[in-house]
């Protein structure tokens, strides 16, 4: 994990090997995996054609794959899935609960975008993101306004980041 923020990073739920559980040998794996890795250039990576601040489909990157990169470029990577959710406020509680915001997180778009950006901008210099919005449903109760204002949000927050000149691409599937 590369965030130092109380909220913002999100790890899958694997162990060192890539499963779905720990398991005793990737004992073995973690205690090498503890030395800091060596940080990779964007254009030694797959997001070398993508832009530095774009939201778009998740469509040719796997989700690991976009966790590993991050890692890599030492970049935050944060991660929600949100097939379960029913409605606005279900997507909101399940991106503040799987990006760990804080308790005060107003739960409506305007905090949305307030918690993407103001804070982690007062808490220093941020290395870049990388977002993962897995899921997002797609039915009446999450119609597609709602989805195109959700993705707005993160679109505004892409540009937050941009004229600051720091990376924040995010990656989204519909449910």
């Amino acid at each position: 994990m590369t965030a130092d923020l109380n909220f913002g990073a999100r790890s899958l739920p694997t162990g060192a090997s890539g499963q779905d559980s720990w398991n005793p040998s990737d004992r073995e794996r973690a205690t090498e995996m503890d030395t800091p890795p060596l940080r990779l250039k964007e254009s030694d990576t797959p997001l070398r054609g993508v832009r530095s601040n774009i939201v778009q489909s998740i469509r040719a990157f796997r989700v690991p794959d976009l966790q590993e990169i991050a890692q890599s470029l030492g970049q935050h990577f944060l991660y929600a899935n949100l097939a379960e959710a029913q409605s606005k406020q279900d997507v909101l509680d399940m991106i503040a609960a799987q990006f760990t915001f804080p308790s005060h997180f107003g739960k409506n778009f305007d905090a949305l975008y307030d918690c993407m950006t103001d804070p982690l901008h007062k808490s220093g210099p941020q290395p870049g993101f990388i977002v993962v919005l897995e899921q997002i449903p797609a039915h009446a109760k999450f119609d597609k306004e709602a989805r195109e204002q959700l993705l707005d949000i993160f679109r505004d927050a892409s540009d937050y980041w941009g004229d600051r000149k720091v990376p924040f691409r995010c990656f989204y599937s519909f449910l």
